[in-house]
């Protein structure tokens, strides 16, 4: 049932049209089987996957520096184009992709390199224009400023690309393209293009556009939407091996159903959706993206079968006239090992190993003219460490950890000789050290993360499908206006009585995840009577100094009504987040999991009625 099966117009002649798009990737590296799954059992009219991150972008830049024709996902090529461009022709699905990363242009020449090899006729069209460094030196002229620090452009950058929206790729599909390659893109147009494409929807038509973007957002990490990365794990755990990919059945409403191919493993339920459409968000009010800001505030899912979430409630208000850019520069170098400490006083013996690396290391600096460290980080995995003051009094106790010794310095010759002092620690050191893994730790540069905004008409966007480019038209945007807040009525009251203290996991899911330094996490409660008493004990200060060991800049508390829940975003609690951070979670994946063993007092009612589960 692919898309040429299809008439796009039909819903627009009041037949009942529906759109199943599969998201097919999460992230550059990501298993092929999830393509493979889709393309055999997913009955799609589009494939949509995801490579790209920050971090992604300045790995592929210097892929084009040493090979000009490279600086794009080469695994789109191999392992999707190579081995099942046959049947995507055959049932006319139609692809649309990131891989482009700093070279849309050379993707589709390799893609069209691979279609040919196998006589296969297939219109390939590469979204251009994202790339800003052609106009960096101009932008620092004028007195670029980071968006959130207010640093100016740092001397060098890596990489830096604008996030695109939809409408090139709604464009490119308008033209007769089968597959649509895209640079740097939000993650979410990949399917909101098709979504355009397919109804028709406009770019004054905010409502729709902000429920097609949403469309895209519980897409794009492919099974976390589908019992992967849930809270309760245990319910899907099962089926992990063969975890079923998201698809979603849109209509021309804006509504849609989440599902999975049948038979497959992990589990669609409103809880790993919703958990889905907090992911890495803000304040629900206003998600900003290139073609609207959405509003999702008020966005609801509601099981209507087996393995099938019904999403609607999507708001949208103009776009603001300007892309974010994302730049990449370096900035020093860092070096990480590990090394296991088995025996009696394992913790206290692994400290001492940590202190003895870094004094010795320390010494030869001072010998060699060199500085001392920027930054260094000690951590205990087995001693709970990432845990702080809340770490269970055993845990010091525990007769095994892994070290994890991790340093920042300006020269990577510093490093070089850290990374020689590790191995040497096994013969004059402490009994019970079984080595380091993976042999000599390498030295890396410390890439950081710069962000501002580029006026939308300073970036032209075209069209690559052989010939001339083609120019596509942006909309300009408005300026921004932020919502006002709506006051919102407990309706249901936790009722008086004795109460006990259980912890949060009881009452509340969660998820986490990062933007930057910022880690985001989402508490959802499990019931509707549980949302005042979230409200009143779960309160930003509450959060924040509960993970005051992790966390140096402020905390933020949004509303989430139609999850019954709330978004909070933690400043500068990521040890400078991606790969700027020395911690073994510099994106905040396990912070969740870390809020939810907070301790909360509850109505005893509510174990006595069977909500909660002591």
């Amino acid at each position: 049932m692919g898309a040429s099966s299809h008439n796009p117009g039909a819903a627009q002649d009041g037949v009942d049209h529906v759109v199943r798009i599969g998201g097919g990737s999460g992230f550059w590296g990501d298993t092929p089987e999830g393509a493979r799954q889709l393309i055999a059992h997913g009955r799609l009219d589009y494939l949509v996957m995801d490579y790209l991150a920050e971090i992604t972008m300045s790995i592929l830049a210097r892929m084009r520096q040493r090979q000009p024709d490279q600086g794009y996902a080469t695994d789109f090529v191999s392992q999707l184009i190579v081995p099942h461009a046959k049947a995507i022709a055959a049932q006319g699905i139609k692809l649309v992709v990131n891989a482009g990363g700093v070279n849309p242009a050379g993707c589709k020449a390799a893609v069209e390199r691979a279609l040919a090899a196998q006589g296969i006729d297939l219109k390939v069209a590469a979204v251009l224009g994202d790339d800003v460094m052609p106009q960096i030196d101009a932008l620092r002229g004028a007195g670029t400023r980071e968006q959130f620090s207010g640093a100016p452009l740092p001397a060098e950058l890596v990489s830096a690309n604008a996030y695109l929206g939809a409408f090139p790729i709604a464009q490119a599909l308008d033209l007769g393209a089968d597959i649509v390659i895209t640079g740097r893109c939000v993650d979410s147009a990949v399917a909101l293009g098709p979504l355009i494409h397919a109804f028709g929807w406009t770019p004054e038509q905010f409502d729709l556009l902000a429920a097609g973007s949403l469309v895209g957002h519980v897409l794009e990490c492919g099974p976390q939407c589908t019992g992967g990365f849930a809270t309760d794990w245990q319910a899907t755990q099962d089926g992990w091996a063969d975890i079923g990919f998201p698809i979603a059945e849109c209509r021309a409403d804006g509504s849609f159903v989440v599902t999975k191919p049948e038979g497959t493993g992990g589990a669609v339920t409103v809880q790993t959706v919703s958990e889905q459409i907090t992911y890495e968000t803000g304040d629900p009010r206003h998600y900003l993206l290139p073609d609207v800001v959405c509003d999702f505030s008020g966005v609801q899912a509601r099981q209507v079968g087996p393995d099938r979430v019904a999403v609607h409630g999507a708001r949208g208000r103009p776009a603001t006239p300007h892309y974010k850019v994302s730049a990449t520069h370096v900035d020093g170098f860092r070096c990480m090992a590990t090394l296991l400490v088995r025996g009696i006083d394992a913790p206290a013996k692994a400290r001492a190993v940590a202190q003895a690396i870094l004094a010795r290391t320390r010494t030869l600096f001072g010998r060699e003219g060199l500085a001392d460290y920027s930054e260094t980080s000690v951590e205990l995995l087995g001693a709970e460490d990432a845990y702080g003051p809340h770490a269970r009094p055993g845990a010091q106790a525990t007769r095994e950890v892994v070290l994890k010794l991790g340093v920042r310095h300006a020269d990577a010759k510093a490093l070089d000789v850290f990374a020689r002092e590790i191995f040497p620690t096994s013969t004059s050191t402490v009994q019970g050290l079984g080595g380091a893994f993976g042999g000599r730790p390498k030295v890396q540069p410390v890439v950081r993360l710069y962000s501002f905004l580029l006026d939308k008409t300073a970036l032209p966007v075209a069209l690559d499908m052989g010939g001339p480019p083609q120019r596509v038209a942006i909309a300009a945007g408005a300026p921004w206006v932020a919502p006002v807040a709506v006051p919102v009525d407990d309706f249901w009251q936790a009722p008086a009585g004795p109460r006990t203290t259980v912890p949060l996991v009881a009452i509340a899911y969660a998820r986490s995840g990062d933007k930057g330094d910022i880690s985001n996490i989402a508490v959802l409660a499990r019931r509707p009577e549980f949302v005042p008493l979230l409200r009143q004990w779960l309160t930003a200060e509450r959060v924040r100094s509960h993970l005051a060991h992790l966390v140096q800049g402020r905390a933020e508390r949004f509303e989430w009504p139609g999850l019954l829940g709330f978004n909070f975003l933690l400043h500068e609690a990521l040890g400078g987040g991606g790969v700027a951070s020395l911690r073994y979670d510099p994106q905040g994946k396990a912070h969740a999991q870390l809020l939810l063993d907070m301790p909360v007092a509850i109505p005893q009612a509510w174990i006595d009625s069977g909500w909660v589960a002591q």
